[in-house]
């Protein structure tokens, strides 16, 4: 009987031992501890930040004193002031002169980049983002000399030809535009190469099925790399358009806003509220443009939107 009981198996009996519950009901603290600094530091810089500057729009506050609670009041006041509709007219007209002309060409010397055969491409590549990397700055200050009604090269060069000078920066009409030629030289790279990289994503097997059915290189580019490029361009329509509502340094370091406020941008206008120190109205001005930038982004992703999305 005792060998037999030595060789019968143990039965399980359902329950464990007060050591093995204690260890299945201890949480595992390491995982919690590591992704702990990454909230810590979004609660401190993001999230307290954003619900601050949202309770202070309803709010009449110059950085000191007691915050006084007056509604909408400083929402009321931006939509009925002619110089916030300027502003906004100003990044649209922006965003006319850079945003359709950027994408187009970007679109283009990416077809013309990926295409089988030609040689330098990863010199093209490197010289087409230098400029992207490029201190804005300093490029402001290069473009000023460049484009002095006075002493400008290009007006110089204006004159050897027998045109006469622009004042590039100091007219209404062409202030806008040299600033949008500025924006467009340095940013133009980056867009490149988000289409390349989106050109490239596209299977060969889609383009030898067209050359099969006997497609040129002008309909495959148009019936096939356009389309299959949708979310690339409307990627970028996005986040040029975030640009250019924040645009800032360009207006600020080559006219000020001039001439006559017409280079006053909406990230500028945002600006002049800070130097004021009426940090109520800015942070409803800030909240107003997430508004508008958030339904103009929706709009241009539902425009460039393919069929199967």
């Amino acid at each position: 009987m005792s060998q037999l009981a030595a060789a019968r198996p143990a039965v399980d009996t359902g329950r464990a031992s007060p050591r093995r519950r204690s260890r299945r009901r201890r949480w595992p603290l390491a995982p919690y501890l590591m992704i702990l600094p990454f909230f810590l530091s979004f609660v401190a810089f993001g999230a307290y930040p954003l619900l601050f500057a949202l309770r202070l729009s309803f709010t009449n506050w110059r950085g000191s004193g007691e915050l006084r609670w007056i509604g909408l009041g400083n929402y009321t006041y931006l939509l009925g002031s002619s110089e916030f509709w300027a502003s906004l007219a100003n990044s649209g007209v922006m965003w006319l002169l850079i945003v359709p002309v950027q994408t187009i060409g970007a679109v283009a010397i990416a077809g013309a980049l990926s295409r089988a055969g030609l040689r330098g491409r990863g010199f093209f590549r490197t010289t087409l983002i230098i400029p992207f990397v490029t201190p804005l700055i300093a490029m402001a200050q290069v473009w000023i000399l460049l484009f002095d009604a006075d002493f400008g090269a290009v007006n110089a060069a204006l004159e050897a030809v027998g045109l006469p000078s622009v004042g590039w920066l100091t007219t209404t009409a062409w202030a806008k535009p040299t600033i949008a030629l500025l924006v467009l030289w340095k940013t133009t790279g980056f867009a490149i190469v988000i289409m390349l990289a989106a050109i490239q994503g596209i299977p060969d097997e889609v383009y030898e099925a067209a050359a099969i059915d006997g497609a040129g290189s002008w309909h495959k580019f148009w019936s096939i790399t356009v389309p299959l490029m949708r979310r690339a361009i409307a990627f970028y329509v996005v986040i040029a358009t975030l640009g250019i509502s924040q645009m800032f340094a360009e207006p600020y370091v080559m006219t000020k806003g001039g001439p006559y406020n017409s280079t006053v941008t909406s990230g500028l206008f945002l600006y002049n509220h800070i130097t004021t120190s009426d940090l109520g109205l800015g942070a409803a001005n800030s909240f107003l443009l997430v508004i508008l930038v958030f339904l103009l982004s929706l709009v241009s992703v539902r425009l460039l939107r393919s069929k199967e999305d």
